[in-house]
């Protein structure tokens, strides 16, 4: 009888089979992973998925019909500006140069200023001013449309604003919301991004805040830097700006210092074993830190030693953790082995012995103790 062997092509043709279809796992799983990963970013970033983004609120926008065009610098703001539009201008530590603040003020079309500083606030909303006081949200308290439909909402702590001249302004949840008319265009301050964030959204009427405030317009160019410009703007890295100079002297003292390491270095040979030069036996430490107590009349610490040493033992076998109560130990050890709880309680928590007889009693009691919980 012949026995009958897979030929290697056999073998080949089903393992193909096996070889291909985790690539197509694998590659389901890579394409799932990039989709669905989080995309990192700065705050109120238009692309950013992260809890400080704003890529939730964007895609809200455009899902109601809204024209959202993300501007990634200024001269981007100033090419898609028009009248009907809204610029949303986002606070961040790179907006604080003059000429592009003075650029912002000369676009067409209304103005939303989120978050802004007092430099920001001046040259964009230069018709209110920073209130003393805060707010965390609650009733808008006003006749603002945008607010009146969106009711309570939950701010995370924001900055107010109020009246600085003639013109009227009108405040909404205590001032965080402030809007102005002048010169024919419609200016809005908040003073927190915390409410139109990923993270803002869900929260009470947060979501119908931001998108009444950031969509009441056809187009809105969204503004929020993630990078320098202006005069700020240069390619130089930190390493541009060293010397040549210093960078040799840098790498010449790196070649010194391996060179001399290398120089006092100890060379590691085969271990070798060395005999101690004295055995002690555990029982002669203890009798030797015993005299020492007793020496020193430090009965006190010599039953503290000995409690401490009870504990470490007894609280794994009760299963009680280091912070477990007095009451809980004395209790939980009286069930387990059938004795008094305050003959326990005082062996364990009282106070200390006054003579050495009461001192051998405690270390009996101890002892007694412990055997007991060990044999329950």
């Amino acid at each position: 009888m012949t026995a009958v062997t897979p030929t290697i092509a056999h073998r080949w043709r089903t393992a193909r089979w096996l070889l291909l279809a985790l690539v197509a796992v694998s590659v389901v799983a890579g394409i799932t992973t990039y989709l669905t990963a989080p995309r990192p970013g700065g705050r109120m970033d238009a692309n950013s998925t992260s809890s400080e983004g704003a890529h939730a609120l964007i895609a809200l926008l455009r899902g109601q019909g809204v024209d959202v065009v993300v501007a990634d610098n200024i001269a981007a703001v100033e090419r898609a500006a028009r009248p009907d539009a809204l610029v949303v201008t986002v606070q961040t530590i790179h907006l604080v140069d003059d000429d592009i603040l003075r650029r912002l003020a000369a676009v067409p079309g209304d103005r939303l200023v989120v978050e802004p500083v007092s430099r920001t606030r001046e040259a964009l909303a230069p018709a209110v001013r920073r209130a003393t006081e805060g707010s965390f949200g609650g009733t808008p308290d006003c006749d603002l449309r945008e607010a009146t439909q969106a009711g309570d909402v939950q701010l995370d702590g924001s900055d107010t604003f109020e009246a600085a001249g003639d013109i009227p302004v009108t405040q909404c949840y205590k001032g965080a919301v402030a809007r102005y008319r002048d010169a024919g265009r419609t200016v809005t301050v908040v003073g927190t991004s915390d409410f139109m964030i990923n993270a803002g959204l869900p929260k009470r009427g947060n979501a119908a805040l931001a998108m009444n405030l950031a969509g009441n317009q056809p187009r809105v160019i969204w503004y929020a830097p993630q990078h320098s410009e202006g005069e700020s703007t240069g390619g130089a890295s930190l390493s541009d700006l060293v010397p040549d100079a210093v960078k040799w002297i840098f790498w010449q003292l790196c070649v010194v210092v391996l060179l001399v390491a290398l120089w006092k270095v100890r060379r590691i040979g085969p271990l070798v074993a060395e005999h101690l030069p004295v055995v002690v036996r555990a029982s002669e430490t203890v009798e030797g830190r015993g005299r020492l107590y007793r020496s020193q009349r430090a009965s006190d610490r010599a039953a503290d030693a000995l409690r401490t040493a009870t504990f470490q033992r007894l609280l794994p076998r009760l299963g009680l953790g280091p912070n477990a109560e007095q009451a809980t130990i004395a209790q939980t050890i009286a069930q387990r082995t059938g004795q008094d709880p305050n003959f326990v309680g005082h062996a364990l928590f009282g106070p200390p012995p006054a003579t050495d007889t009461d001192l051998v009693n405690l270390a009996n009691a101890l002892d007694n103790i412990e055997r007991q919980v060990a044999q329950s």
